[in-house]
């Protein structure tokens, strides 16, 4: 299974598959922490990633989307707000994620899930207005509204995957972890650049099965370099959720062998491995 092309006639549709997608894994998130908000040890629980709880991680997941939101618009001609934004990023560039997920998730509970059911909406509306063919600015390179979108759809999952494990509440795998996947393959490149290495010219054949059963594909068929397994397997790496060694990827050939080492589909310095931040 690839992705359609997200600039064309059908680049409207493709976008609106991915914001249902967003939509549908954000509810399922927010269903599970609503019961939280009168429960501040359930709220305040740490999570596999360091330094942040469960407020936390809602907080950035509000934070993000509402700077993407500002990025859209700024695409659209109206940039004040996104460059303040920046402005502030580079004052303290190894330190403002961090600093806004702690000051969005410093709030009562009832307020800070407002704040991201408005934020969604938001950002959602943006990226609906945007022209076909419009690029926005981002912290990386400039993106699309699909782009954007499925980005934020794999942000959403991970970090409810976090707020799942801070809680020991069990998996719940569905298809749209294609989104996810999709990234995973997609960011190759990067993820060796990110780790300093070269960037093979290897293709790779990537045949994932979904939670459903479905068989998803990318890359030549005839390709010798191949990374087979559980889809849900690979979105786990590829968000560096779990070290290889946990999971059940078969890796065929060294490119192969050598992108699961360093499998990463979010933007920023290499992550520290397990738990590491989207």
């Amino acid at each position: 299974m690839t992705e359609p092309t997200t600039t064309g006639p059908g680049a409207a549709s493709v976008l609106e598959q991915v914001l249902g997608d967003l939509e549908a894994e954000s509810a399922a998130l927010a269903a599970r922490l609503v019961p939280l908000a009168d429960d501040a040890g359930g709220w305040r629980r740490p999570t596999p990633a360091p330094g942040w709880d469960v407020a936390t991680q809602v907080g950035h997941l509000t934070w993000t989307d509402d700077v993407a939101a500002l990025a859209a618009r700024a695409a659209a001609g109206d940039a004040a707000a996104w460059d303040a934004v920046v402005t502030d990023a580079l004052g303290d560039p190894d330190g403002f994620v961090d600093a806004a997920a702690l000051a969005a998730g410093d709030r009562p509970a009832t307020e800070v899930l407002a704040r991201w059911e408005t934020a969604r909406a938001d950002l959602a509306a943006a990226l609906r207005a945007l022209p076909g063919g419009t690029r926005m600015p981002w912290f990386g390179p400039p993106m699309s509204a699909t782009s954007m979108a499925t980005a934020r759809f794999m942000e959403t999952w991970t970090h409810a995957h976090d707020v799942r494990e801070a809680l020991g509440a069990a998996p719940e795998p569905t298809d749209r972890i294609r989104h996810v996947a999709h990234l995973g393959v997609r960011t190759r490149g990067f993820a060796f650049a990110a780790h300093g290495r070269p960037v093979p010219e290897a293709e790779v054949r990537v045949e994932l099965v979904a939670p459903s059963g479905a068989r998803w594909t990318w890359g030549p068929e005839d390709a010798e370099q191949r990374v087979t397994g559980p889809a849900y397997d690979f979105c786990l790496r590829v968000t560096q959720r779990r070290p290889r060694s946990a999971l059940a990827l078969v890796a065929t050939g060294d490119v192969a062998e050598a992108w699961l080492d360093v499998a990463q589909c979010f933007a920023g310095p290499p992550g520290a491995g397990s738990g590491a931040r989207a």
